[in-house]
């Protein structure tokens, strides 16, 4: 199909990027398909919750990369078929008509047809349902995975996943939250005392662990999204952090300082037995799993300024890996590829800057991903292609950063200061 031969570049784009971090890509928007909406005539919902849905579908696509928004404005009954002929003559390849009611439960049903102009065809018929209104945004992120789906083009099914995020409300007050990407849809999820540092615990994300000082001690807590039961997994004296979980869910990197000197340590769920990592008389922290979690990589103040580390797990040798700046921290790493954070300024008595950075652990190569203002607590998406992070300037954002498009989007978060992010 024409359109789908014109995606076939956007799956090489993804291959190359798995091979070398080093790739630059820069895109011929002409070549990417042009897609219009419509709601149909006969939708009935309250709110203004169909302007909405549609508004995210267009920024989800626009968030992909892989379409140009057309806003040519046409009015459709849903079981109208599409005017081939005009939407051909305006240069739109693909025609989205969404159809809003609501069901039994307050909830609402979104159908939708998707038009392949070009073909003359309906190629996409499929219905989405929730039962809770609230939650429409990932009924939006639905929608634009099935389009980018139908095309072939590299996953955004990232989309769908929830954000866990700690928000500061006063100084000794924060509370857990769960949110789409957007931060559009949010569910407080811990609330009362100082709790942060959330972390998924499984791919599936009914489980996350979060640090909470509502103890004697600082604790690591372990709580079910759907069931709010929770359990305590380990305290320490000073602080302690789960950074990182392995791939199969069974081993944590924790952060703790019981002899007032952070450390990295392994942490094995199952068999409730911990490993020292790190034996340095300073400050090591923020650990994370690498290479199939044959190492771990970590931030430490061994040169007397923060840098990032690498140490194989059962060895004694420790390996610095970057050469760039004078303060790196707050490292996250997918697979083989790491991200991290640099202050770039030294002003005492003002903001500084911090800038994202991406790199190889098989090359000596560094991406700068930001350019400017306060770009901290980077986390790779679950397929690699995408980076979230926190901006904080004169409010708290959540950031998107598109590493195969040379992309960046802002989310403004309304109330309260972002911590830490996980997705």
């Amino acid at each position: 199909m024409k359109i789908k031969q014109i995606l076939i570049w956007l799956l090489c784009v993804n291959y190359l990027f798995a091979l070398d971090a080093t790739m630059e890509i820069i895109k011929n928007k002409s070549t990417l398909p042009t897609i219009s909406y419509a709601i149909s005539t006969d939708t009935i919902i309250e709110n203004n919750l169909d302007n909405k849905i549609l508004a995210l579908v267009k920024k989800d696509l626009l968030v992909s990369g892989h379409f140009n928004n057309n806003d040519m404005v046409i009015d459709n009954n849903y079981e109208q078929i599409a005017d081939y002929k005009v939407l051909q003559k305006n240069g739109i390849d693909l025609y989205l008509v969404l159809q809003l009611k609501k069901n039994e439960q307050d909830g609402i049903v979104v159908n939708t047809k998707l038009y392949d102009i070009n073909s003359n065809n309906l190629v996409l018929s499929k219905s989405h349902v929730t039962n809770a209104s609230v939650r429409y945004p990932f009924l939006s992120h639905k929608i634009a995975i099935d389009i980018n789906s139908y095309l072939n083009a590299p996953s955004i099914e990232w989309m769908d996943k929830f954000i866990v995020f700690s928000r500061y409300l006063d100084s000794k007050t924060s509370e857990i939250v769960v949110s789409d990407y957007t931060l559009t849809y949010q569910k407080v999820v811990v609330k009362g005392g100082l709790n942060i540092f959330p972390k998924w615990a499984n791919k599936e994300q009914s489980e996350f662990y979060f640090t909470t000082y509502n103890y004697e001690k600082p604790t690591l807590v372990k709580q079910n999204l759907y069931t709010t039961k929770s359990e305590k997994i380990l305290s320490s004296d000073g602080m302690i952090v789960c950074s990182d979980v392995s791939k199969d869910g069974t081993k944590l990197v924790v952060t703790m300082a019981p002899n007032s000197q952070p450390d990295i340590y392994v942490y094995d769920i199952i068999n409730k037995l911990k490993t020292r990592i790190t034996q340095y008389n300073g400050i090591d922290v923020g650990g994370s799993f690498v290479e199939n979690d044959s190492k771990i990589i970590f931030v430490s103040d061994r040169l007397k300024y923060p840098n990032i580390f690498a140490k194989k797990i059962g060895q004694r040798g420790v390996e610095r890996l970057v050469y760039h700046g004078k303060n790196n921290s707050q490292c996250s790493t997918h697979e083989d590829y790491i991200v991290y954070a640099s202050r770039e300024t030294d002003n005492e008595f003002g903001d500084n800057v911090f800038n994202l950075y991406l790199m190889s652990t098989y090359s000596d190569y560094v991406r700068r991903l930001t350019t400017n203002g306060r770009n901290q607590f980077p986390k790779f998406s679950s397929n690699g292609e995408s980076i979230l992070f926190i901006k904080n300037d004169t409010k708290s954002y959540l950031g998107i950063i598109r590493l195969n498009y040379n992309k960046s989007f802002l989310f403004p978060l309304k109330s309260g200061k972002l911590q830490s992010i996980d997705w």
